[in-house]
């Protein structure tokens, strides 16, 4: 296996404690201050907003078998309100629906 590069590992590292900062921070800040239930909902569902917002464009240009897998994913979804089992269902769809297809 090749070896990687120190640019690399520096980039990733950097990248790492960027990420880590941003999340720490907003819970650093969030602690100090008051947020309203409104604020709280918003917050609460801002994961599967993101989610959605990279996921949709992609359907939009997709297939008939992604189209289906999705269905799967939202069906597994509702029932199970499991986001990994979900997301596996949908991936072993795709797959599925791709060879059949």
């Amino acid at each position: 296996m090749g070896s990687l590069a120190p640019s690399v590992v520096a980039v990733i590292a950097g990248m790492s404690l960027v990420t880590y900062a941003t999340k720490a921070g907003g819970f650093w800040v969030l602690n100090r201050i008051t947020i309203s239930e409104r604020v709280e909902a918003g917050l609460e569902v801002l994961p599967g907003a993101i989610i959605v917002a990279i996921l949709a464009p992609e359907l939009v240009a997709a297939g008939p078998a992604e189209w289906a897998a999705s269905a799967v994913v939202l069906v597994v979804m509702v029932r199970t309100e499991n986001v990994l089992l979900a997301l596996l269902g949908g991936l072993a769809a795709v797959l599925a629906f791709r060879t059949v297809v």
